[in-house]
Order: C-alpha cells, then sequence, then structure tokens
C-alpha cells in the first residue's frame, strides 16, 4: 500500500514538473503574496460595460429602494450574460483539473 502511494505522489509530482497547471492568478509580486486574474475583453466598450454592470447589479442587489425602480427604469438594465462570462474567465479550469489529480492520488 506504501508503495502504491509513493509512485502514485511520485508520478503526480512528475506531471506537475511537465505541465504548469497553475496559470490562473499571475504573481504581482514576489515580495508579497498578491496575484492578477487576466480579464479578457476587447476593448474599453466591453470593460466599461462589463464594469457598470457590476456597479448596477451591486446597487440594485444593495438598496431596498433601487430594486424597486429597477423594475421601472430601462437605465438600470444590467446584462446578465456579461456578469457570467465575467465569472466564467474567472474559473481556474487548469486547476481543476489538479484537484481531479490529487483526489485520484487520495482514492
Amino acid at each position: 500500500m506504501e508503495t502504491q502511494h509513493t509512485k502514485q505522489v511520485k508520478e503526480f509530482l512528475e506531471s506537475m514538473n511537465r505541465i504548469n497547471k497553475f496559470d490562473k492568478l499571475k504573481s504581482e509580486n514576489k515580495s508579497d503574496s498578491s496575484f492578477s486574474v487576466p480579464l479578457k475583453v476587447s476593448g474599453y466598450n466591453e470593460l466599461n460595460s462589463m464594469v457598470s454592470d457590476l456597479l448596477k447589479s451591486s446597487i440594485v442587489l444593495m438598496n431596498k429602494e433601487a430594486r424597486s425602480l429597477a423594475v421601472l427604469e430601462s437605465d438600470t438594465d444590467i446584462n446578465v450574460v456579461t456578469l457570467l462570462e465575467i465569472a466564467l474567465q474567472l474559473l481556474p479550469d487548469q486547476e481543476m483539473e489538479l484537484l481531479d489529480d490529487l483526489h485520484k492520488i487520495c482514492l
């Protein structure tokens, strides 16, 4: 059992050396532990729309009066697809594959 476990750990570490699966977070500064997450946009207009939708949705969710006005005014239209696209880009796909590999080893 111990030999099999050691072999699995060794294979896992070898695969980690071949493929860097931690690629979603980009190190900002070596002196602290802060990271950035890449977010792809087609231009300033799309970036502006994303930030605007995030702000509008936050206002509507946090303010009881804004929630009631949101139904009446088209000015508060929030593009939910934009918010979902942001969330999709932030998902750590490669890191999830790593978790699958770790899970197999633990089984």
